[in-house]
């Protein structure tokens, strides 16, 4: 009956109505016939259904965080879920990914992305991607750049996206290596770069660059416009900076004139209302003055030009760890001290505690629209891709 169907109307009007469908059903419809399983895993289709226009309505969660068990070790557990009246909601069951992550470490374990559709789970040695909406995963092979002996390798940086030149996806890691001087105190640094292909299966390190020194903060290593970016500090300001997924080339951007420099302003980096983001916030472990702290929220107006950053709120200081995320175009995701996921209306003023919550400065969020990007599989003697 379907192919009957299928016969009688044209081709793009079938891809047409196809791509109203959510990626649940595009995965069932694979099996009512040959035809419609070839449309709906042609690169065409799928190139399409990323870039199908979309709502807030059609934006989910996922929400990583730790949570630490009899043994004092920690388990990350991954939730995958959906709003409604600012109420989220389980897609379907958590999943532990313990297994897949440090159980030593949860404050340096970030979701990164998304980039159409796909997302990076990382810490310091395992890297994961995953496609939430196919539950499709795959677990890449470690890095095998390590540092001389004598010397330590830190990672500080991390980032996802899609090299657009050759068409495939990628990780960057930036590390710091150094040595351990009489006292234990770090000795003089330099930087890696190191990348994973996933169109070759393999890492490789990048050319040698001068680069600031990079610090890690929760809500860093945005991709906006294929350009990933992290917060740096030269010998005169703090900086962002930015590193093009397809050339491989860095570059410094300049914070707002109005920012602070002090040690009581912390930073995060997002994307509101498809504008490039900056949130400046108090210092959590620095007692908060209502009267002069304050959250301040910068938007670029003109990405990449540093003149056209604009103060679009300042709204009262929060007791917060971090900001994570925007949800629905002016809803701040933060999470607190305690390890609770909050969310601030910046419309109404509005502060509400979720009910989600885990081990203080574990928490991740990313927001994602649902696409039918896969996942490259490895070779034939690496890592394959796996259901959840």
């Amino acid at each position: 009956m379907a192919n009957g169907v299928l016969k009688k109307l044209p081709e793009d009007l079938v891809c047409l109505i196809l791509l109203t469908f959510p990626v649940k059903s595009l995965m069932r419809f694979k099996c009512i016939s040959k035809t419609w399983s070839i449309l709906i895993q042609s690169t065409t289709f799928i190139n399409r259904h990323v870039n199908r226009k979309t709502n807030t309505k059609d934006e989910f969660i996922l929400f990583k965080r730790a949570i630490k068990d009899e043994q004092e070790e920690f388990r990350d557990i991954l939730s995958f879920l959906s709003g409604h009246d600012d109420v989220l909601n389980p897609l379907f069951a958590d999943i532990d990914v313990s297994y897949m992550t440090s159980k030593c470490n949860c404050a340096f374990n970030p979701l990164i992305g998304p980039c159409d559709g796909l997302i990076a789970l990382t810490d310091t040695i395992i890297t994961i991607i995953l496609n939430p909406a196919t539950r499709n995963f795959r677990l890449l092979p470690p890095s095998p750049f390590g540092s001389p002996k004598g010397y330590h390798r830190s990672v500080e940086g991390v980032g996802f996206g899609l090299d657009t030149i050759s068409n495939y996806y990628k990780v960057v890691r930036i590390s710091e290596v150094y040595c351990e001087e009489d006292g234990g105190y770090p000795g003089p640094k330099d930087s890696k770069i190191d990348a994973f292909d996933l169109s070759t299966d393999s890492w490789r390190e990048l050319d040698h660059v001068q680069l600031p020194l990079i610090y890690w903060l929760p809500c860093s290593g945005m991709l906006y416009k294929e350009m990933v970016h992290w917060f740096a500090t030269t010998d005169m300001s703090t900086v962002i900076l930015c590193f093009d997924m397809s050339t491989e080339m860095f570059r410094n951007m300049k914070m707002p004139d109005t920012c602070s420099v002090t040690h009581k302003q912390y930073y995060g980096l997002v994307i509101l209302c498809e504008s490039f983001t900056l949130i400046g916030y108090p210092n959590p472990v620095s007692p908060i003055d209502p009267a002069h702290d304050k959250m301040h929220i910068w938007v670029m107006m003109e990405y990449g030009v540093s003149e056209s950053w604009i103060m679009k709120y300042t709204i009262r200081p929060l007791s917060i760890e971090s900001p994570l995320a925007v949800w629905k175009k002016n809803i701040l995701l933060l999470q607190s001290s305690s390890g609770l996921l909050i969310s601030y209306d910046l419309n109404s003023g509005q502060a509400k505690e979720l009910n989600l919550h885990g081990f203080p400065d574990s928490l991740s969020v990313i927001v994602y629209k649902e696409c039918l990007t896969s996942i490259q599989n490895g070779s034939e003697y690496s890592t394959k891709v796996q259901n959840f």
